[in-house]
């Protein structure tokens, strides 16, 4: 799905958006307030779900190249991230749903789950 349908969708407002938003095509998603967490399931395609807003969640999109990130639950965004996100070129998103309502909508939009697995390779089916 297109970046700028999910933003319509989740009723986002782009706090930083890059040269290339419009094309940008999410395929998967993952979520957690754990940076390590998006550093051990990151995929190709994916919006980084959070609701860490603090400068390591910028670092970490910035290394799993994250296709975007987005701050769930009406958080603020401090000062010195702001300051930050001018040099970025990931596109920063926030909503005021909640993460699981986030989910939620993602997965009816057909967003994968970046954590699964193939269902062959799975132990725990």
């Amino acid at each position: 799905m297109k970046l700028p349908n999910l933003v319509k969708g989740l009723n986002a407002r782009i706090l930083h958006k890059s040269k290339d938003l419009e094309n940008i095509e999410i395929i998967y998603a993952g979520a957690s307030d754990l940076m390590s967490d998006f550093l051990a399931f990151s995929k190709p395609n994916m919006l980084l779900i959070t609701g860490l807003a603090t400068p390591q969640t910028l670092t970490t999109a910035s290394v799993i190249e994250a296709s975007a990130i987005l701050f769930v639950r009406g958080k603020t965004i401090p000062k010195n991230f702001l300051e930050i996100i001018e040099e970025c070129e990931i596109p920063i998103l926030t909503t005021d749903f909640s993460m699981y309502y986030t989910c939620a909508k993602l997965y009816e939009y057909g967003i994968k789950d970046a954590m699964e697995t193939d269902k062959e390779n799975r132990n725990d089916i």
